[in-house]
């Protein structure tokens, strides 16, 4: 899994990670943490103080819930997995996020 966040990690340094979240919102701790823990860089949008911000998630990725990581102002990656236990896969959403950079 380091090796996977390591990659990313080169990749994303010239990339603009948007990190959209809601207040009360654990799932949005549990991303920031993780990337936080693998020191990826990236700007935080509230979608409750920033305005718009909820409007465009949903109009773009056609859902209300987050996180979501916005990539470069173009390409969105989920930030949870409902699947799954804890409902993150860390190595899910690196791909994901690898892919959209």
């Amino acid at each position: 899994m380091d090796e996977l966040f390591a990659q990313l990690k080169k990749d994303a340094i010239a990339a603009r990670l948007e990190v959209y979240v809601s207040t009360f919102c654990f799932d949005c701790r549990r991303l920031k943490g993780l990337l936080d823990r693998h020191e990826v860089a990236y700007d935080t949008v509230d979608i409750g103080a920033v305005d718009g911000a909820a409007e465009r998630l949903e109009r773009e990725t056609g859902k209300r819930g987050v996180p979501f990581v916005l990539v470069n102002d173009s390409k969105w990656v989920r930030g949870y997995h409902l699947d799954q236990p804890g409902r993150l896969n860390p190595e899910v959403f690196v791909n994901e996020l690898a892919a959209a950079l």
